[in-house]
């Protein structure tokens, strides 16, 4: 999660993170056999929370995004971040869809 706050996450990309966190805890706690019919079952998303309570992992990068966007903020209009976070660079963009902001991503 090193650098998480300046991701762009889309939906796809929630989705793949909280899959692949899903299968990493399924190898960590393994199927268990069923003791009455003595069938191997994988873990239930819910039993696997419950073994493991950590936050949601898109909630935790969106909160640290949201602290690093204060942050970032706070420090003024003369800094290079102020202007990545704003968007605001010299120079023309090309015509077509204007690219998404990290000012956007976090709006949204």
């Amino acid at each position: 999660m090193y650098g998480c706050q300046t991701w762009l996450l889309k939906l796809r990309k929630e989705h793949r993170l909280r899959a692949f966190r899903n299968r990493v805890l399924r190898k960590v706690f393994r199927p268990k056999r069923d003791e009455v019919t003595g069938e191997w079952r994988r873990l239930l998303i819910e039993k696997l929370n419950y073994l493991y309570c950590s936050p949601n992992i898109v909630r935790l990068i969106k909160l640290i995004r949201k602290i690093r966007a204060g942050h970032v903020a706070r420090i003024g209009e003369r800094r290079g971040e102020y202007t990545v976070l704003v968007g605001r660079h010299g120079g023309n963009r090309p015509l077509e869809r204007p690219k998404c902001r990290l000012d956007d991503n976090i709006k949204m």
